[in-house]
């Protein structure tokens, strides 16, 4: 038996208070800023579609199908997160957890449940894994500059 990919985490501090960081998390607009078009809900059980890029070599869609799975307000989100079409797999979660550090956010994500004897698993978390660190991340953190402004 395979061991499992390590779940991807990012561990990160925004200068931003936390109730930013939750508007860009829950409200669509500000996610479909930094992330995708979606029709969230902050609502546990809420299913939605986020709209990205689709990448072939990976099997992805550009569709994602989520469901919100676990809530605190202000302070954690947890989602599923697999292709909306069929013909990938991918069945993972995602979480962000936020915590107040001095004036600003410590935000902790992690994305798990890739299968490493899956291959288009461990493409898809290479992909993801540079995507949250960095594509993802400098989008949020500019959705958060604008939300302050």
């Amino acid at each position: 038996m395979t061991a499992p990919l390590a779940p991807i985490h990012v561990d990160e501090y925004l200068p931003h208070p936390p109730a930013a960081v939750w508007r860009a998390l829950t409200e669509p607009p500000l996610i479909a800023d930094w992330l995708m078009d979606n029709n969230f809900e902050p609502v546990v059980g809420h299913d939605y579609i986020m709209r990205g890029t689709p990448v072939p070599a990976v099997g992805f869609s550009g569709l994602v199908a989520s469901r919100v799975l676990e809530l605190r307000d202000g302070r954690l989100l947890r989602i599923s997160w697999r292709d909306a079409e069929a013909g990938n797999d991918l069945q993972s979660t995602v979480t962000w957890t936020l915590a107040p550090e001095g004036t600003g956010t410590r935000l902790d994500l992690v994305h798990e449940g890739f299968d490493p004897a899956e291959p288009s698993h461990a493409v898809a978390h290479r992909i993801m894994a540079g995507g949250w660190q960095g594509h993802l991340l400098t989008r949020l953190k500019e959705t958060l500059g604008r939300i302050a402004a």
